[in-house]
């Protein structure tokens, strides 16, 4: 290929100048022809001039160098016109050339630096009008495009990646510091009664509940947490049937009364009169009722109040939770479903619970293709539910 191409190249100015004496000789003789024609027939004041210059010309260089001047000059000038031609399309040829190399340098160098592990930069390319079309340079350009999208992706994949290391990390700490709580205080306790540090058999009773209670503590988080891994992995399964959210919410309250009296609490329902059929999970979704519930009360005994409300909004059944306690900052509301997360800086756990409780309702909500919201300000808290609605009456 190489060596055709070099032929190529060292004949195409002989043919170039072989097809411009032939052009030439088409025009001079079609010309003379013409000229001839009109001259003899139609007697023209033009032709007639023309005639005239040219038999001056013709005796002022000479009968016999006239006609091959004449050829010679007509079929150079035409070799240069058509040579121009093809010098300029190899000069653009050269600039493509020039153009894709500088291109495939860009995205060597590009790639040398993802190699490297620097996937900050993106492939910059400017993109020239003129050689545009250029079929070759197109696919270069696209080239380009897929590795920018490349490094886009492996560069949201890195950063997703340390998210998800990070939160591990901070999983493992927060396990960690809610399994070492309860768990040192049961090895502290049992560790007295083994020893015989206890004044009589009330004292020792007095230890093992203590001991007792903390380990329900523990089971309780262990459980949670397992629940929670199996939502987040979606390896729970869900027995779905028609569950009317209203007598559902009837239901919790009234078992809740009880508590609501022990916290010195009341709760006041708010009810929809048509029912409101979802599909869903009745035990999944009692259990995230009861977190939010539950919450409310922990975190709003300054407001007394626990105020539970139902509403139909378009094709979604709306559940809101509502306390009057001290309001949730504005900073800690993106966080509040996060796992472990609490407000209370010191993680004091006088509130009791396993820091679990709202990720899990989230879990469930999205479970169930719903959404769960909060706002807060210093009249009152709010969890929103909604879930869709397949009947309402």
């Amino acid at each position: 290929m190489k060596n055709k191409s070099l032929l190529n190249h060292m004949f195409r100015p002989i043919i170039d100048f072989i097809i411009s004496c032939i052009i030439t000789l088409i025009i001079m003789l079609t010309s003379i022809y013409i000229i001839k024609v009109l001259y003899f027939n139609t007697g023209l004041s033009t032709i007639n001039y023309l005639v005239y210059n040219l038999r001056n010309l013709r005796t002022l260089i000479g009968e016999g160098l006239f006609y091959p001047s004449l050829f010679i000059t007509s079929s150079l000038a035409i070799y240069f016109l058509i040579s121009y031609k093809r010098n300029k399309q190899i000069v653009d040829f050269i600039r493509r050339a020039n153009k894709k190399n500088q291109k495939l340098e860009i995205i060597i160098d590009a790639v040398n630096s993802m190699d490297e592990g620097d996937l900050q930069k993106n492939i910059d390319i400017e993109y020239d009008l003129d050689v545009l079309k250029d079929k070759e340079i197109d696919n270069i350009d696209e080239l380009a495009r897929k590795i920018n999208s490349i490094i886009n992706q492996l560069r949201n994949i890195t950063i997703e990646e340390r998210q998800a290391q990070q939160t591990k990390t901070d999983l493992i700490t927060n396990v960690s510091h809610d399994l070492r709580t309860p768990l040192t205080s049961i090895m502290g306790y049992l560790g007295l009664i083994e020893e015989g540090k206890y004044k009589d058999e009330v004292q020792m009773m007095y230890y093992v509940n203590i001991a007792y209670e903390k380990s329900k503590s523990l089971n309780v988080l262990i459980n949670d947490l397992f629940e929670l891994t199996k939502m987040q992995n979606n390896t729970i399964r869900l027995n779905k049937i028609e569950v009317n959210l209203v007598e559902l919410l009837s239901q919790i309250v009234s078992q809740f009364e009880i508590y609501f009296k022990q916290e010195f609490m009341v709760s006041r329902v708010n009810f929809s009169e048509e029912k409101l059929i979802v599909k869903a999970d009745p035990n999944k979704l009692v259990r995230a009722f009861e977190n939010l519930i539950t919450n409310a009360v922990k975190y709003g005994k300054d407001g007394h109040y626990v105020d539970i409300v139902t509403e139909k909004k378009e094709d979604m059944a709306v559940v809101k939770v509502i306390n009057y306690g001290e309001p949730i900052p504005v900073l800690d509301l993106p966080n509040i479903f996060d796992r472990f997360y609490r407000v209370e800086k010191s993680r004091n756990r006088n509130v009791g619970g396993s820091g679990l409780g709202l990720a899990i309702t989230k879990n469930i909500v999205n479970l169930h293709n719903g959404e769960i919201t909060v706002s807060s300000d210093k009249y009152q808290t709010v969890f929103e539910v909604q879930l869709p609605i397949i009947q309402s009456a």
